[in-house]
């Protein structure tokens, strides 16, 4: 049985990851919504806590957030074109609370980063500098600016001519995309979002027919080749526009951070906790969207 909805039509770019400080996900679409109710325990909370205000999350969710209504009203235009209105909005509003967002991402982080108090003086010594807290503006600018249409597409043909040319600074954005892993996790995130939504519509009764865990599985991983396009197209012309400001030693350095013990962790442990937010936004959102269909109260 195949949903009766296309996801993958919809490019579920809000699960997209954006540079190292803005990356979700690195698990895949088995663990979908592994650990979606924690919080955060107290040992450790209030270094970590610390930690993502230096990196600026405040203004990450921020970004998300208005990513998110807009990623509202592309689903309410797509599944219930004449059911939406202000209770879905408001559904929507809710869901990407940036309160609720930030305590599931520190919670998570938290456990991902227990007992990593040296990676931890290696990280907060690097994005304490000026040249990351640069870094930062610059990751978090570019990311609300693609939000822009116009701006996407001039990005976009621009990382075309850059890296038709090739040279040094291809080169090191394709490094840092590797260091990080960046367009594996990015998939295996938006498949995760893609399961957790599937799961939200489910369990609300949204299919004619039961849909078992092994057959949202196969829909979800025959989507795999288009999520894996996106996150590639969308992908490098983000890394090009947030760092274009960035000297070479400046991107250098950046790269070679990554690369460290203190960047890989810190990596993965930011694909842990935007895991935990995104399943979890994604499975309310389906359970919504049913809702809406169905013409409940949500």
């Amino acid at each position: 049985m195949s949903a009766p909805f296309d996801f993958a039509s919809l490019g579920l770019s809000v699960a997209l990851g954006l540079g190292l400080a803005l990356a979700p996900v690195a698990t895949g679409p088995a663990r979908a919504q592994a650990s979606v109710g924690q919080e955060a325990p107290a040992g450790g909370a209030a270094r970590v806590s610390a930690l993502t205000d230096l990196m600026m999350m405040a203004d990450i969710m921020s970004v998300m957030r208005d990513e998110g209504l807009e990623y509202g009203k592309t689903l309410a235009t797509e599944m219930f074109p004449d059911k939406g209105g202000a209770q879905w909005d408001s559904a929507v509003a809710l869901i990407y609370d940036p309160a609720t967002m930030r305590r599931r991402f520190d919670a998570a982080l938290v456990e991902s980063l227990a007992g990593a108090d040296a990676e931890l003086d290696q990280i907060e010594e690097f994005f304490g500098s000026a040249r990351g807290q640069t870094i930062l503006r610059l990751e978090i600018e570019a990311r609300r600016a693609l939000m822009d249409d116009d701006v996407e597409d001039a990005a976009k043909l621009a990382w075309e001519d850059i890296s038709a040319e090739g040279g040094a600074r291809v080169d090191r954005l394709t490094r840092f995309a590797e260091a990080n892993d960046l367009i594996e996790s990015n998939v295996m995130g938006a498949m995760n979002a893609n399961l957790a939504f599937y799961r939200g519509m489910s369990e609300s009764g949204a299919f004619p027919q039961e849909m078992t865990e092994d057959q949202m599985l196969a829909d979800v991983w025959g989507q795999e080749p288009a999520v894996r396009a996106e996150t590639t197209d969308w992908l490098f012309p983000f890394l090009s526009l947030a760092y274009q400001p960035l000297s070479d030693e400046d991107l250098d350095a950046y790269v070679a951070f990554a690369e460290t013990g203190a960047g890989q962790k810190l990596n993965a442990a930011l694909f842990a906790a935007y895991d935990v937010v995104f399943t979890r936004i994604s499975y309310d959102l389906g359970r919504a969207a049913a809702s809406q269909m169905q013409g409940e109260d949500i």
